[in-house]
């Protein structure tokens, strides 16, 4: 067995192991491990929202089976897995999304500071206040840098004074405002991608969320600007809770303390992100963080 380790300046080790009966060489399986420099848990977290038993329907087609997980308070969650095991599905029922979809219906409970948020009878404009979410790509309005942050703001009726104040305290929690402070009236359609996402982060802090769903932010982005929104992540959870869909394991080894893997609608197994990728108690987990499928 020839074993080779890789250290990332993440503080994520890449383990490749090749071994065969035959004393050929077999391909590749990267095993990914966590390091002493990723996130601390919060042990004494209070749940912020605990979904039990949910699950989910296309029309007829059932999508998520029994899911339940708990989200702790200022902690960020890693939901990873194949496509189209229903990490994303999960993650747009967190705030309703998936209500613009015809057809669609949700079983089950998802309590957010004592309220069902699935709960028919919950507003859900106010829901998405309390439960931001950035998307996979950049989706900035073809308005102003400015515009773009204040839009919620301006939706609420806010006094414009205190807009101005919430849109630069927004782009700077965003790690955005040393960049564009002096071109706020220029098009936010002529930023970076990076910067446009951060522009989005942005636009999803200004109405003040106590939770942010992120959908794959770094899947469009080059290496530079994903590593921005990574310490950007870190950052952030120390004054939100932070749901984050990706397939890069590495980088849910990177930014979160709890992970949850997803697989054929099911949550199959969820711990803290070092038991996961260090000590999975499903062979399932196993396989797909050693890359032997998904």
């Amino acid at each position: 067995m020839q074993t080779r380790t890789n250290k990332t300046n993440q503080g994520v080790e890449i383990e490749v192991m090749r071994a065969s009966e035959d004393g050929m060489s077999a391909p590749a399986i990267p095993k990914v491990h966590v390091s002493e420099t990723v996130p601390a848990v919060n042990t004494s977290a209070e749940i912020k929202i605990d979904v039990r038993h949910a699950d989910f329907f296309y029309g007829a087609r059932q999508a998520l089976y029994d899911v339940s997980l708990p989200m702790l308070e200022g902690q960020v969650t890693a939901l990873i897995g194949p496509s189209g095991c229903g990490k994303t599905t999960f993650l747009r029922t967190l705030n309703r999304m998936n209500d613009l979809i015809p057809g669609t219906r949700i079983q089950g409970e998802a309590i957010l500071d004592g309220e069902n948020i699935y709960d028919k009878a919950i507003d859900v404009v106010l829901l998405r206040q309390r439960v931001g979410m950035v998307f996979q790509r950049a989706n900035p309005f073809p308005k102003s840098i400015f515009d773009n942050v204040a839009y919620g703001l301006q939706v609420q009726g806010r006094p414009r004074e205190e807009v101005g104040e919430v849109v630069e305290q927004s782009l700077r929690d965003a790690a955005l405002w040393g960049e564009v402070k002096d071109r706020l009236k220029t098009s936010a359609l002529g930023l970076s991608g990076g910067q446009q996402q951060r522009l989005c982060i942005a636009r999803a802090l200004a109405v003040k969320p106590e939770v942010l769903l992120m959908d794959e932010p770094c899947s469009a982005l080059d290496p530079i600007a994903t590593l921005k929104i990574e310490e950007l992540i870190t950052q952030l959870s120390k004054d939100y809770t932070i749901v984050i869909v990706t397939h890069n394991m590495q980088q849910a080894a990177r930014v979160s303390q709890f992970t949850g893997f997803f697989l054929s609608g099911k949550l199959i197994e969820y711990a803290s992100t070092v038991n996961i990728f260090a000590h999975p108690q499903k062979k399932e987990t196993e396989d797909y963080i050693s890359g032997r499928f998904g």
